[in-house]
């Protein structure tokens, strides 16, 4: 949580803007998202047949350029290292011991991998769509090797939160946002500033390493599946890459199948993944895309385990494969950030090693062991500088400064395991309008807000060879700085896009 101490990012324009002004150009907007879909179903009041506009920050929020630039280099480095973890048996198994053992999801992955090894797997490519998620760092006690000083004085550095390897979402609400807010800078006189606002092709970037990975397969009949979730939210985000793919590339087939739907597929002649007959007539599916699969109540019982197995087993090109999976679980992230493992997979690379070492924050092991109990003892020392992390995706999981020592008494030693500790990142401040839906028809007000920038990288490969890697988009999402948790999909953030700022 932000104190009023907090450095602070200018903001791109003058606030606060003329009431009349506001009422006009918010409303405005609010028609913009719905009608180029920057928007999502209501989890409130679910209607399949109903959108509402996804929250989002009326004008950009300020970030440096440099550091913008250096995410935007690094990503290329960070799919390759998540690619050599991703295929390295020996070491996701040995890090994921003692979490299999008490996180019962984490658990079933890892039997999904056991199988698949001990059977050979049938497909040696992988599709990474990749997302690395950091904040800037205004918290500079020695955390970043190069200390950052610009006349604003609101940040050293950034560091990561997070990377995501599996439903890493935004791929189209990340650009429209851009779109939206240039609409409302033109709106209110501010053309000028468009230039500070990067391209982002984060929606085709994805969709193009689909089509790719399409390719290498051969088999121009077998569609790109999507596995998403039995009720979708964000609709439009996933619908947009679907028809992206549809309008670009039109003889490439892309169908959409629940994991419990998928439980009549079955392996056809050389572990070809053929759909069931009677949703989809037994067509085979060449690419697996997951935007479902990454939390426990996706499975609702054996069937959805015996697909996702059943994925896993047959040649279709998967995005995440299940070692892809494992391979961005928090427990390996926490096992990465020290140099000697990373050396395991970046070799004598001193300049990676160190500019990967960089963006690490403080992640430590809460095993029952010496060095989990020291971990323990400085989360009770000084709770607020920390966050618990348990081994899920999709937000919403995590528990923040004063609640960490009653989560730490509740655990016993083994339960520890399926959690880490993170050293909490202290971003700066800015300031700006944040648009919700349901919101009542007063002006809004300006508020203080903090962001989380998102980079999206693209990787596909072997083991022994990785054949197509980029850097290919990226999103920010904002949030109140009085808040923990920033999903916009779980109501708590906004859309937002970067502004450079020198």
């Amino acid at each position: 949580m932000a104190s009023s101490s907090t450095p602070t990012l200018k903001s791109c324009i003058p606030l606060p803007l003329d009431e009349a002004q506001l009422i006009d150009v918010v409303e405005k907007a609010k028609d913009w998202a719905l009608m180029h879909g920057a928007a999502m179903r209501s989890k409130h009041n679910f209607n399949p047949d109903a959108l509402q506009f996804a929250p989002f920050i009326l004008t950009p929020s300020s970030f440096p350029r440099a550091e913008f630039q250096k995410a935007v280099r690094l990503q290329p480095v960070l799919n390759e290292l998540i690619h050599a973890v991703a295929h390295d048996s020996e070491f996701l198994l040995e890090t994921l011991k003692s979490t299999e053992k008490v996180d019962e999801f984490t658990g079933r992955l890892v039997e999904i991998y056991r199988t698949v090894l001990s059977e050979g797997i049938a497909q040696p490519l992988s599709l990474g769509l990749l997302r690395s998620d950091l904040m800037l760092e205004t918290k500079c006690d020695n955390m970043c090797s190069e200390p950052r000083v610009r006349p604003y004085g609101a940040y050293c550095c950034w560091k990561q939160v997070e990377i995501n390897t599996i439903a890493s979402g935004f791929g189209h609400l990340g650009p429209s946002s851009k779109y939206l807010q240039s609409y409302i800078l033109t709106e209110l006189g501010h053309q000028d500033k468009l230039e500070n606002l990067p391209e982002n092709r984060a929606l085709s970037g994805l969709c193009d390493a689909m089509v790719e990975a399409w390719k290498l397969q051969n088999r121009p009949t077998a569609a790109i599946l999507f596995v998403v979730e039995d009720r979708t939210y964000n609709i439009c985000d996933q619908r947009f890459h679907e028809f992206y793919i549809r309008e670009t590339y039109p003889h490439v087939p892309v169908v959409r199948c629940t994991l419990t739907q998928l439980a009549s597929a079955r392996l056809g002649p050389g572990r070809k993944l053929l759909l069931p007959d009677r949703l989809l007539g037994g067509r085979e599916a060449s690419v697996v895309y997951y935007r479902a699969g990454y939390e426990p109540g996706h499975y609702h019982g054996p069937q959805e385990w015996a697909a996702r197995l059943l994925i896993e087993r047959s040649v279709a090109i998967k995005c995440p494969s299940i070692q892809y999976h494992l391979a961005g679980t928090k427990k390996v992230q926490q096992a990465l950030a020290k140099p000697e493992v990373l050396r395991r997979f970046v070799g004598s690379d001193e300049a990676k090693i160190e500019a990967i070492c960089d963006i690490f924050t403080g992640l430590y092991s809460l095993d029952r062991d010496e060095e989990g109990d020291e971990a323990v003892r400085l989360a009770l020392q000084d709770p607020e500088r920390y966050v618990l992390k348990p081994q899920r995706e999709g937000g919403g999981n995590n528990v923040y400064g004063a609640d960490i020592p009653a989560a730490l008494a509740a655990m016993s030693g083994e339960e520890r395991s399926a959690w880490i500790l993170m050293e909490r990142i202290f971003p700066p401040l800015s300031t700006g309008y944040m648009i919700r839906p349901d919101a009542g028809t007063a002006p809004p007000v300006p508020v203080q807000l903090v962001s989380e920038l998102g980079i999206f990288g693209a990787i596909i490969g072997s083991k022994e060879k990785i054949l197509y890697n980029k850097q290919v988009g990226h999103m920010l999402r904002t949030k109140l700085s009085t808040a923990n948790e920033g999903g916009v999909a779980a109501g708590l953030g906004a859309l937002d896009s970067p502004y450079l700022i020198d």
